[in-house]
């Protein structure tokens, strides 16, 4: 047979195969022979650097017939990097696969090569959702492949009911014209492929088959999550947002962001309070407390400057403020601290710090952040127990609901939940940090490698490795770790220190002594509370747990101290807010583009890591 004559290549990829492949080789030849003229066809086992002895069946197997042929790789290439591979090196117009335990019905074969061969189609692909053959799903893959389906169909704007059908063909032209497109080299490619040759405008088949699930059928968390759900948001991106997203339209949205935010502070702290509340305070005073708010920001920008120094990187300490306030402005948008991932972007844009390294050193900030405030709260817990425990007393009445409405009972109740478990997952995050840091055992990838065997799983596994080296490195360094604690106290202190100005700009007469524990206390356990968002009944849960704690260990009516705890709490955010607007156009960036380019790019950035 020579490579002319070829007119379709059948891949089969192949991992640790070695009890089924010679089975399916055999099975794939004679269906073939039922309906292609001899030596028309090829079939090619895509050997993807397997363990067992599968390297030798297909060598042999080759060996013993022209019409099969033996791609052999090294190490793991992942299913979509297999059949990149072999379809590049196959002689035939025609190119197909299918997955190797033979779980869609091989009368379908025909089919789906004869809609290729003949013209009728560019791409064709079996379904297992389509009515008019069985497909026997079992609920655990049968309920995350439509849900993995959907969201393909929704996000990604495609027509086809079926995504993951192993059993699949390509015009030598299709494949050609979008395989250099196709970013995924994994679990996503063959979804990728689809997708895209159904917005170039390809035809594109899809026809019901007889399927029967065979061999091991769990949940991957590696592939499922990290994997499948990453690449369907890069898509989403690249596809909807990326060809809208340009400096004009970014600086716009940027600015409009920065209003939201305003905004939104207003979300969770009604309106008329404010305006009453302000009006008693002495404006000099608030905007004392403004002014040193401000100081704690170049403050940030020399602890991220102290961590990335650990790490390898040394930056000026005016570009680190400005990311720092551009990503706090992010996280008043976005929920869940997601702004968090704008700082990355930045640092990895303007000066070229990897992803893992952005990420890590996030992470040790906000360790810093949570284990400071805890270790303050804790502090005057503990002094108050040993000096005044009858404040204790009154503090858990407080907590258990007395004395306060409903709403402020809830809120207040919550916050102390949630402060305290914030405060005991800080102290332990540093203990494992620490402890993990003098092991020379490499616990990231035995996690992962326990979680899954998935050709997803070395990538996953060298972005977590890089990721937690990080920032086990400054953990080790014990100088670095008393300097970057030390400068968090003294961030933390300024919080307090403008909490406990608009406090005074309300006229009240306290003791200091009582002043400062109770403003240290009562900032603290509000900072910790509001973690995890989700306030009950419109009070914001950090203005609650502060409220409740002054109300309760100083003579101040709930009411006056809930007002100072929202005019703390907006004059900190207006000092947030008008700082990102400034950095985002001071380092020319907005969020628009930041969140744009840490979609593009972090792909990028893993790969980088895994070479």
């Amino acid at each position: 047979m020579t490579a002319s004559s070829v007119e379709v290549s059948v891949v089969l990829p192949a991992y640790n195969e070695a009890d089924t492949i010679e089975r399916t080789v055999r099975t794939t030849l004679s269906t073939l022979d039922a309906f292609l003229p001899a030596g028309s066809y090829e079939v090619i086992v895509a050997e993807d650097g397997c363990e067992d002895e599968t390297p030798e069946i297909a060598s042999r197997l080759a060996a013993e017939d022209d019409r099969v042929r033996h791609f052999h790789s090294d190490e793991r290439l992942g299913r979509g990097g297999a059949l990149n591979a072999a379809f590049r090196a196959a002689d035939g117009d025609t190119l197909a696969y299918f997955d190797t335990d033979l779980a869609t019905d091989m009368r379908h074969l025909e089919e789906l090569i004869e809609s290729v061969r003949s013209g009728d189609a560019d791409v064709a692909t079996g379904s297992r959702w389509i009515p008019g053959e069985q497909a026997d799903r079992p609920a655990k893959r049968g309920i995350p492949s439509r849900g993995f389906n959907l969201a393909v169909r929704t996000l990604l704007g495609s027509d086809l009911r079926d995504h993951q059908c192993g059993f699949k063909a390509f015009s030598r032209e299709a494949f050609e014209s979008l395989v250099d497109e196709v970013e995924d080299e994994h679990w996503f490619w063959d979804t990728e492929m689809l997708v895209r040759a159904q917005r170039r405008g390809f035809t594109v088949a899809e026809f019901p088959v007889d399927w029967t699930p065979k061999g091991d059928s769990k949940v991957d968390l590696v592939r499922d999550v990290f994997g499948m759900g990453s690449q369907i948001l890069r898509c989403f991106w690249e596809f909807n947002v990326s060809p809208y997203a340009n400096r004009r339209t970014g600086t716009v949205v940027g600015v409009l962001l920065s209003v939201l935010a305003f905004a939104l502070m207003f979300v969770y702290i009604d309106v008329g309070a404010f305006v009453d509340a302000v009006q008693d305070a002495d404006p000099a005073l608030v905007a004392a407390g403004a002014v040193v708010y401000l100081t704690s920001w170049p403050l940030r920008g020399l602890r991220y400057r102290d961590i990335l120094a650990e790490l390898g990187y040394r930056e000026n300490t005016w570009f680190l403020m400005g990311a720092v306030f551009i990503s706090q402005t992010g996280n008043l948008v976005i929920p869940a601290r997601v702004g968090d991932a704008i700082r990355a972007y930045v640092v990895k844009a303007r000066r070229n710090i990897p992803y893992t390294t952005g990420f890590a050193s996030l992470t040790v900030e906000r360790v810093f952040d949570l284990l400071t405030i805890a270790v303050l709260a804790g502090s005057v817990l503990v002094a108050l127990a040993a000096f005044a425990p009858e404040t204790v007393a009154e503090l858990a009445a407080t907590a258990a609901g007395e004395g306060l409405g409903g709403d402020e009972s809830e809120a207040f109740q919550q916050a102390v939940v949630v402060a305290s478990a914030v405060g005991v997952l800080a102290l332990a995050a540093v203990v494992a940090i620490v402890w993990s840091a003098r092991s020379d055992t490499n616990y990231v990838r035995r996690v992962v490698e326990w979680a899954s065997d998935d050709s997803y799983t070395e990538m996953v596994a060298s972005v977590f490795e890089q990721f937690v080296g990080d920032i086990q490195r400054v953990a080790a360094d014990g100088r670095a770790f008393a300097r970057i604690g030390g400068t968090s106290v003294l961030i933390w202190a300024i919080d307090v220190a403008t909490a406990l100005l608009i406090f005074l700009a309300f006229g009240f007469d306290v003791a200091l002594v009582s002043l400062l524990a109770v403003g240290f206390f009562a900032v603290s356990i509000g900072n910790l509370a509001k973690v995890i968002p989700g306030p009950p009944g419109g009070i914001g849960i950090y203005e609650a747990a502060f409220a409740a704690i002054v109300w309760t260990l100083l003579p101040v009516p709930f009411e006056s101290a809930l007002s100072v705890a929202i005019v703390d709490h907006v004059v900190k955010n207006v000092v947030t807010v008008a700082g990102g607007a400034v950095s985002m156009t001071w380092l020319d960036v907005s969020l628009t583009e930041a969140v744009e380019g840490d979609e593009a790019d972090l792909s990028a950035d893993a790969a980088a890591v895994e070479e």
